[in-house]
Formats: C-alpha cells, structure tokens, sequence
C-alpha cells in the first residue's frame, strides 16, 4: 500500500510540474511575441499565431507519449507563422521556449526513430524566423539557431535518458546484490542449523548411549551382592558420561550465544584420547591406529574428523559386537578415517532409525568438504565397515 502511494504522489508532482513547464512557458512565449515588431501584419494573422503559440505551449502539460505530436505542431506554428507574418523585418520570436522545451522532451521521452523525426521538425521551425527575416538567409545564423533552439536541447534530452536508465540498472544492480546478500545468509543459517543438528545428534546419541549402556550393566549387577564393584565402575562411567554430555551441550550453546569459551572449545582430533576412554568404560573394546604424518588441520575440518569418529563409535558401541578398529591415514593429498566393527547376531536389515540418521550425519558432514563415504557390512556379514575420505588442501 505505501509503494502505491508513493507511486501516486510522485505521479502528481510530475503532473504538477508539466502544468507549471507549460504555464511558463505561454507566458515567456506570449509575452516575447507582444514585444515582437508585428505591426506591419494584419491583425487577424497576428491574433491567430498568438493563439496557435498559446495551445501548443499548452500541450506540453500533455503525457510524455505525446511529445512527438507537440515537437511537430511547435514546429508547424513557427512556421506556419513566420510565414504569415514576415514582412522584411527583424528576425521574429514566436514561440522559441515551447521549442526548446519540445526538443528536450523528444530527446527524453521518444524512441530513436521518431525522436530524429521530430528533432528534424524543430531544427525548421527554429530555424523559420531568421530564414524570414530581414536579413534573409544567413548560413551561420541558420546553424547557430538549429544547434542552440533544437539540437542542443534535445541532446540534453537524450543525455538525461541514458543518464536515468543508468542510474535504473545501478539501483536495480544492488538490489540485486542485496537480495543475493539475504539469500546467502539465509543459506548459511540453514547451514549453520544443519550442523548444530547434527553435533546435537552426535552429543545425545554418543553419551546417552554410553549411560544407557552402564545403566544397563548397573542394574543387572545391582541383583548380585559381588557385583558391587562392577555397580559403583558402571555409576561412575555413567556420571562421566553425564558431564561429558553437559560440556558438550554447554559448548554448543555457547557457540550459539557467540561467546564460546577458550576452555570449551570444540573438540577436535586432539581429544580422541578422551573419547576412546568414554567409549571403553561403556565397554566398546576400541583402538586407534594412525598412519602417515598429521598435518595441521584446519579447525573446521578438525572438528568435522572428531565428530565422525564418534559417531562411528557410538555405532559401533550400540549396533556391534563390543569391539571397533579406527584408522587414520594421513596422505599428502587426503584424511581417511575408517571403522571397523564386528556385528552382532540378530536382524540387520537397513538398521535402526537411529543408526541411519547417524550414517546422514557423517554424509552431510563429510560433503561440506567434498569428502566421500563407504559404508557397508563385509560378505560374509559378519563386520561392518565405514570409510570417510577428506581431501586435504594445505600449502
């Protein structure tokens, strides 16, 4: 609704402005005529022209689509009456600003055909006068005349055109920009949700497993009076992995808030140590073999590594048979993470929701980096296997 006022309030000003052109330009017209020597003209011829003067400074209140009609009658009037009222006297003014004012309009408004067209027409009539004065024809006052009362104007017409619709595809340019600007960041906000989501996933599924897993084991231990040690070990890893939850749910909303602390960083390859320790008090048997020389990471490739492995972990430790076997080889060229798991016995087929959507999370993470990712049971169906590729670009 306020473009359209808006719309509607610069229509009017325009309209307003035409009329107050038009009206000054009668008057600048009429009044140089009066001051004109005519005397030696009949009346009727003089009171004709006056008025032909009057209706066409009036019609450039008209709509800008009708300026090559108004260049050809202000061309037609001086003329028609340079011709009726020349009598061998001095150069006479009729209608010299409803000439210029038409010969801007043309160059402004009009297309290239009919604005040459209509420039034609003008440069006559500014040029009638002279040609019908006293001094008859005159080859440098007929080009100063044309170039000063019908070429110049119209140049300046033209000029303001281009000048406006450059100044159109500017505007429309950083509107653009600005648009693209918001699109961006509406993708990297989606972006940004996907990857909280998948660290979320990553937080919950690792450490609610692993409590659920030493809940498990304190309960059935709980029924056997010589069980109380394996109780107290099971609570104990529970409470670990209930603050390593709180650490990391802390971390994520401090990054959330943009005020992560350094202490609660997110954790990277680094930190493997820690999480085969989580991993081993919920009774995953895990070990790690690197291979090759550890480059210095990127920190958002880091993460993205530490974040995989433990989701292969936690898939090993809910869907395997209690053991896992994790590789990293370095090469020049890429980071090969791959993990091993025996399965164990029971259905299989596609795996539990969960389980996909932790192999989703691995594939969103890994394709940010244009990384690949195999995953699979072996042949004989007895261990699983999953293999994700980083390519490494570090100079």
């Amino acid at each position: 609704m306020s473009a359209f006022v808006t719309a509607r309030d610069v229509s009017g000003s325009l309209t307003r402005q035409s009329l107050l052109v038009a009206a000054v330009t009668v008057v600048v017209d009429c009044l140089g005529f009066l001051l004109s020597d005519v005397s030696s003209s009949p009346p009727g011829y003089r009171w004709a022209v006056l008025a032909a003067i009057v209706v066409v400074d009036a019609a450039l209140a008209t709509p800008p689509r009708m300026s090559g009609v108004v260049a050809v009658a202000q061309a037609a009037v001086a003329v028609g009456g340079a011709a009726l009222l020349h009598g061998g006297g001095p150069p006479l003014q009729l209608n010299g600003a409803g000439l210029l004012i038409s010969a801007y309009r043309a160059g402004a408004w009009l297309d290239r055909g009919p604005a040459v067209i209509s420039l034609l027409c003008l440069s006559a009539g500014a040029v009638a006068g002279p040609a019908l004065g006293e001094d008859g024809f005159q080859r440098g006052r007929i080009v100063l005349d044309a170039l000063a009362n019908a070429v110049l104007p119209w140049l300046v017409g033209r000029y303001t055109t281009a000048r406006r619709a450059f100044i159109a595809e500017l505007e429309q340019r950083a509107e653009r920009e600005r648009t693209e600007r918001r699109q961006a960041l509406a993708a990297a906000i989606a972006e940004e949700r996907s990857s909280i989501a998948h660290d979320l996933h990553d937080v919950i599924s690792h450490h609610v497993s692993a409590i659920g897993v030493h809940a498990g084991v304190a309960r059935l231990k709980a029924t056997s009076a010589l069980g109380t040690v394996d109780v107290a070990d099971s609570l104990a890893a529970v409470e670990t992995s209930s603050r390593a939850a709180m650490v990391d749910l802390r971390r994520l909303l401090d990054f959330l808030h943009g005020d992560p602390a350094a202490e609660d960083s997110q954790p990277g390859l680094d930190n493997l140590g820690e999480l085969l320790d989580a991993v081993r008090a919920a009774g995953l048997r895990a070990q790690v073999t690197v291979r090759g020389v550890p480059p210095l990471l990127p920190e958002s490739l880091d993460i993205a590594a530490y974040r995989v492995v433990q989701e292969m972990l936690t898939n090993a430790l809910r869907h395997g048979d209690g053991a896992a076997e994790v590789e990293l080889r370095y090469t020049p060229a890429a980071l090969t993470v791959t993990t091993t798991n025996p399965l164990s016995a029971g259905p299989r087929s596609g795996g539990p929701p969960s389980s996909r959507r932790g192999l989703q999370g691995i594939r969103s993470r890994v394709a940010l980096f244009n990384g690949s990712v195999t995953y699979g049971p072996s042949t004989d169906g007895t261990t699983w296997t999953t293999s994700v590729t980083f390519p490494l670009d570090i100079s």
